[in-house]
């Protein structure tokens, strides 16, 4: 008789290497979170999201060590050793990329600092058999060779080589944003830590260096939680999601996908919640009305739970509101580029370079760090000239400019002024997309700035913050030549979402640099790539469509090296320069073989509205009403024939 075999395997549980409980912080009297209590396992790959200055950076300081809680109790393992890349990292003025290494904050970090150090002073001071400089000496050698220090100067030095920073003896100072950011993630990465804290990782690094990254930390066996609006990067690289939501910590298994549904999920029971607390309201509100006779038998208790009621209310409602602004209409000339050039130090950034903007184009840069993209962006804003070629910009042109660095944000702040007092200054009121006006504070709110906030000095606000709010006054500018640079950096994922959806109403022209593979693949349907050799090349399709046709190319026309992996990518010439004409996209085929019948469609209405003025005995509301409505199909009639001679323009 055979019996079966007992399995007496078990799952080991992952360790914890980070315990918060009853966690609370308050800043500038604004309470960030609390009574926070969750941990981090290892081989835990986490996503951090939240709206802009809801404290998530806090958050990662506190669990880095970096600041203290106001309340609550933090444990951590024995064994862990954390490497934290902040979001803007101090860099000491002529500092070396090489000497960058010893300024980092972590134990074994300042270990290999002290080690350099008592090494230096060594080798410049005499010194006896048995000395106190050689007891330290030998002391701090056995301490590296317990914490591997060597191995983590060998480490920083390969990552900087992988990073393309070949040049580890350059002063940082005359470094791009992008190359410092490169040394710092090599320092973040360089101290193999069991937990990487990550803060806005992707910011000012081209989308090669990205795609690099994301590669390793999927395959990589450490921990780490990350602060990202980068959705391709949460969707390909997270085992789990957490999100910071006024004030509490809702965390989530699986990648950014999973997370979405799952919030839905959250918010669904919230709205039902909230539809209960609405009915209950209505019943008490009714009770409350009522003379005090009617209501005399009723306890103090009552009153108190429709208190609780009405803050619970307060608490789950949150409006959504899309970013909507009016837009004058372009020209039959938007701008015109002919063989313009652009050379710096004897280095050619822009070889000449010829194209016409036409109306509703929605083009997306790409192109390593330095290779001129906001050059090329100075020059059609007449930001800077270029040195030869010329610039025809149609009268109707009207730029909105929102560029990488917040300038002019940086002037006001330096003036004192508030966030009501920065918007004011363009605009006292607003023109919205639906042809209602908004007073400038109603349009604050509408963007996630409170009635509260509109006191506050620029100073005090988060960087996101304030990158958000440049961002309003830029669209309230009135605009029909969008131009931005960067545009997602420190920006939360719902305020990016909402200017998505503001370029994809957007009816004028629109060219964006960025580093966001989602946002170009949302916004835009033909791309600029820059060589970093002067090289503008044209591709007719978003960055998902260039990213697989190189795929392809790579494997048609490149064969393997030894080792079996791909080699460096290398720019191809086969897909269509700039100059020539772009052909329709699938998208823009469907839109153009609908355009028609939507035309005609819209000449019958205006037909039947131009009768009805001759009608005898309509009445004076209903004539209003018709001008109305005949003028906005006149003007809808106008767009699309406009729309339709474009395309039909690229369809010979």
């Amino acid at each position: 008789m055979e019996f079966p075999v007992k399995d007496f395997s078990y799952t080991i549980p992952p360790m914890n290497l980070i315990s918060i409980e009853n966690l609370s912080k308050t800043v500038n009297d604004n309470p960030l979170f609390q009574n926070v209590t969750m941990g981090i396992d290892e081989g835990e790959k986490i996503g951090f999201i939240g709206p802009n200055g809801a404290g998530k950076s806090t958050l990662l300081h506190i669990l880095s060590g970096l600041i203290e809680t106001d309340t609550g109790n933090i444990s951590r393992n024995n064994n862990l050793r954390i490497s934290m890349l902040e979001q803007t990292p101090v860099i000491p003025e002529g500092i070396t990329i090489r000497d960058f290494l010893y300024r980092g904050d972590t134990p074994v970090i300042k270990l290999i600092a002290e080690y350099h150090r008592c090494l230096e002073n060594y080798n410049h001071t005499e010194s006896t058999v048995g000395s106190g400089r050689d007891l330290a000496l030998q002391e701090l050698t056995e301490q590296m060779d317990k914490e591997n220090g060597w191995e983590i100067e060998n480490n920083y030095l390969s990552f900087l080589s992988e990073l393309k920073l070949d040049n580890p003896d350059q002063v940082m100072d005359n470094l791009s944003g992008g190359m410092k950011k490169k040394a710092v993630l090599a320092r973040a990465l360089a101290s193999k830590p069991t937990l990487l804290i990550l803060d806005e990782p992707t910011n000012h690094l081209d989308i090669e260096i990205i795609e690099w990254l994301e590669n390793y930390l999927h395959a990589a066996n450490f921990s780490f939680i990350m602060v990202t609006h980068d959705r391709y990067f949460l969707d390909s690289v997270c085992t789990g999601i957490m999100e910071l939501d006024k004030g509490r910590i809702y965390k989530y298994p699986g990648n950014y996908s999973t997370f979405l549904e799952r919030r839905d999920i959250r918010l669904s029971t919230e709205q039902n919640e909230q539809a209960k607390i609405k009915s209950i309201l209505r019943r008490e509100l009714e009770w409350l009305s009522r003379g005090p006779k009617a209501r005399a038998s009723k306890d103090k208790k009552r009153k108190m739970r429709i208190e609780d009621l009405m803050d619970k209310k307060s608490q789950i409602e949150h409006e959504r509101t899309e970013f909507s602004s009016s837009n004058r209409r372009l020209g039959k000339k938007i701008l015109e580029l002919k063989d313009i050039e652009k050379s710096y130090n004897n280095k050619t950034v822009i070889s000449p370079f010829t194209y016409k903007f036409k109306k509703g184009e929605r083009i997306g840069i790409i192109g390593p760090n330095g290779s001129g993209k906001t050059t090329f962006l100075n020059i059609i804003s007449e930001q800077i000239s270029p040195d030869n070629g010329k610039i025809e910009k149609g009268l109707n042109t009207e730029f909105g400019y929102y560029d990488q660095l917040s300038n002019h944000l940086s002037e006001a702040a330096s003036r004192n002024f508030t966030v009501l007092e920065y918007i004011q200054e363009t605009a006292e009121q607003i023109t919205l997309g639906n042809g209602k006006i908004a007073s400038a504070a109603k349009f604050l709110e509408m963007f996630n700035f409170p009635s509260g906030t509109h006191r506050t000095l620029l100073t005090k606000l988060s960087g996101g913050e304030k990158r958000r709010l440049f961002l309003i006054k830029t669209l309230i500018t009135n605009p029909n030549f969008l131009i931005l640079d960067e545009p997602t950096n420190d920006l939360d994922l719902d305020t990016m979402r909402r200017l998505e959806d503001y370029i994809i109403s957007f009816k004028g022209t629109i060219i964006v640099v960025s580093h966001d593979r989602t946002f170009l693949d949302r916004t835009t349907d033909f791309l600029f790539i820059f060589d970093g050799k002067g090289e503008i090349k044209g591709f007719t399709g978003n960055y998902s469509e260039y990213h697989e046709f190189i795929q392809i190319n790579q494997k048609t026309d490149s064969p393997k090296d030894q080792a079996g992996s791909p080699p460096v990518k290398k720019s191809k010439t086969n897909f269509p320069t700039v100059e020539t004409k772009r052909k329709l996209t699938y998208k823009e085929n469907k839109e153009f073989s609908n355009l028609e019948a939507e035309i005609d469609k819209l000449e019958e209405e205006k037909t039947e509205l131009e009768a009805s003025f001759s009608i005898a005995g309509i009445k004076p509301e209903e004539i209003k009403r018709n001008h109305k409505k005949y003028k906005i199909v006149t003007e809808s009639i106008e767009i699309k024939l406009a729309r339709w001679e474009e395309l039909a323009e690229r369809t010979g």
